[in-house]
């Protein structure tokens, strides 16, 4: 094996790891902005909590502190891959066939990410990782 690949494949799980903190960070900000107004956002400005966006924003905060943090990752990972899904589907799909005029594809690219993290796991760096008594690399 090159030193190269042998790199490669000590690094693949702590950036996996990375990828779960950056892509539950980004969910997080997003229910940050909807139930906060940081950053002020005007379409989130009236948002009610039983309303579809207030669900949203609760599944994102929850969802997306869990992800950062790398506790209850997998079952977390699938019920967000599942969420963007239907976020995509029910919101950007019916205005144009193509994500790139639908405004969908971060929907995709995040369903698809959570998707890996639920097969990958959430990495050394995680508190799942804690848990199961594993030593972090």
């Amino acid at each position: 094996m090159s030193s190269l690949a042998g790199f490669h494949q000590a690094g693949a799980p702590r950036v996996l790891s990375v990828l779960r903190f950056v892509a539950g960070l980004l969910f997080l900000a997003e229910g940050i902005a909807k139930f906060f107004g940081i950053p002020p956002v005007p379409m989130f400005a009236h948002l009610q909590l039983l309303s579809l966006l207030g669900v949203q924003g609760i599944i994102e905060l929850v969802g997306g502190a869990l992800m950062c943090v790398g506790l209850f990752t997998r079952p977390t990972a699938f019920v967000l891959s599942g969420d963007m899904a239907v976020a995509y589907f029910k919101v950007h799909f019916p205005r144009s066939f193509f994500p790139a005029s639908n405004g969908g594809m971060a929907a995709i690219l995040f369903c698809f990410v959570f998707f890996y993290i639920f097969f990958a796991g959430p990495g050394p760096w995680s508190v799942d990782h804690i848990l199961r008594g594993e030593q972090t690399a």
